[in-house]
């Protein structure tokens, strides 16, 4: 049998992230003998990187609950197994858009040299700063890490032609989290909603609606992912050899026509806003169901008084069959700046590369689950979480990311995002057709990529 986890011992310490999954605010002063968290903030905050030749690294990266924890644990487990004399000073930035500023202000006056060792960046943006920047990082190939130990979907981020240049941190898996206790009381089980069809969960959601009030997903309407988590379950992008790819994306029509139905058939919320959809549609009870990267735990699990009523599965697809799919993620990167490279290479190899122990401490501490399949087969991972009714959906939310697709990314996922996003509104508020909403669309993000 499963070992028990008490959830309450996760919920203290993770909070929700950024609509990317990593992102957040706060301030940390503690420190520990391994690691020290200094305050910064804007361009200031990737304070210049250690000497070479010693026992230190700087590390930018943001997040006081969710990813400076993780730094912590690693820094620990560095000191305590392979060099007793480390010491990691982290610098903390109020958000990733800080490191972003810090490494394009670098990059323009080409001089790196305020840059910290190591920094934290965000997956669906290192290939756009790699591309522009490209003397502002150092790849860690030759880093003593299996690779073959991370999800391939993972790994595509940080790997551009061919060469590593980061260590991935945080699990961006997506998770369908289902309210079983309301899924009973309209007829339905867990099994029902796993490995269904669109159609068919569209079709259990309106029931759920007409028996319970609750919508089986919400979702922000004004930074709709649900599209590129759609898409991506389908293997599918919205792109195209670098180009947009929505009008004659027949994948792409399907999915905003279903989200359409399921907003019209009320198994489907579209949000306000970010706090809409947080704080009222999942905190104010107003869903049996949620789907987003595996970061929006720690917002479902906000409500003491559901601890139990939930579980999770896969998601659904057009053909059903079951769907893997990823929203966020982040992972570190060894800046040009780093003076003692080895030593940033070594550090990241024995850490975040798959010991057992950071990520073990990462999670208890911070909420990060692991993106290394080996870390996510530990006791602490296959231990039942009682929120979710005792599942251990820590391994399983690790495995699932093994089975997420490779599809192609782009600089302007955000923007294509913003974009799709208004067109579904057009179709459902404004009488746009799906062609016509999505050939605005289309347009729009051409001229912004200078197409």
């Amino acid at each position: 049998m499963k070992k028990r986890l008490v959830s309450v011992f996760l919920v203290g310490a993770m909070v929700i992230a950024s609509l990317a999954g990593c992102g957040g605010s706060g301030s940390s002063s503690s420190s520990d003998t391994a690691a020290t968290t200094a305050d910064a903030s804007g361009s200031e905050a990737a304070a210049a990187g250690s000497a070479g030749g010693g026992h230190s690294l700087t590390v930018s990266a943001w997040d006081a609950n969710f990813n400076i924890p993780a730094l912590k644990a690693a820094a620990e487990d560095y000191k305590a197994n392979v060099d007793p004399d480390f010491e990691l000073t982290i610098n903390e930035v109020s958000g990733s858009s800080d490191l972003e500023t810090a490494i394009t202000t670098a990059g323009s006056a080409g001089d790196y040299s305020q840059l910290s060792d190591i920094v934290l960046f965000q997956d669906h943006y290192i290939q756009k700063y790699v591309s522009d920047y490209p003397d502002a990082w150092t790849p860690v190939d030759g880093a003593d890490i299996d690779w073959t130990d991370f999800g391939e979907e993972k790994l595509s981020y940080s790997t551009i032609e061919g060469v590593h240049y980061g260590v991935p941190v945080d699990n961006g898996t997506c998770i369908f989290a289902y309210r079983t206790d309301l899924l009973e009381e309209a007829g339905y089980k867990l099994e029902d909603v796993t490995d269904c069809t669109w159609e068919k969960w569209i079709e259990i959601g309106s029931d759920v609606y007409n028996k319970t009030g609750k919508y089986l997903m919400s979702m922000d309407g004004d930074g709709n992912d649900l599209p590129y988590i759609m898409l991506q379950a389908e293997g599918a992008s919205q792109f195209k050899d670098g180009e947009p790819y929505l009008v004659e994306n027949e994948t792409m029509v399907s999915c905003i026509n279903l989200i359409v139905d399921a907003v019209k058939n009320n198994a489907l919320y579209l949000a306000n806003s970010w706090s809409d959809y947080t704080d009222q549609t999942i905190q104010g009870d107003m869903v049996a169901g949620v789907m987003n990267g595996n970061w929006i735990i720690p917002t479902v699990e906000q409500v003491a008084d559901n601890s139990g009523k939930w579980e999770i599965t896969n998601l659904p697809t057009i053909k059903g069959g079951g769907g893997y799919a990823a929203n966020g993620g982040s992972s570190l990167y060894i800046t040009s700046n780093c003076a003692d490279v080895d030593l940033a290479k070594d550090f990241l190899a024995k850490t975040f590369g798959g010991s057992t122990a950071t990520y073990d401490k990462a999670l208890t501490d911070g909420g990060v689950i692991t993106c290394c399949i080996s870390a996510g087969q530990s006791d602490i991972y296959q231990q039942g979480v009682a929120y979710f009714n005792d599942q251990p959906i820590y391994s399983k939310i690790v495995e699932m990311g093994t089975e997420v697709p490779v599809v192609e990314q782009s600089d302007y996922h955000y923007d294509c995002r913003r974009l799709v996003a208004a067109a579904i509104i057009n179709i459902i508020q404004n009488g746009y057709t799906t062609e016509d909403a999505l050939k605005e669309a289309e347009e729009q993000l051409r001229f912004q990529m200078g197409l």
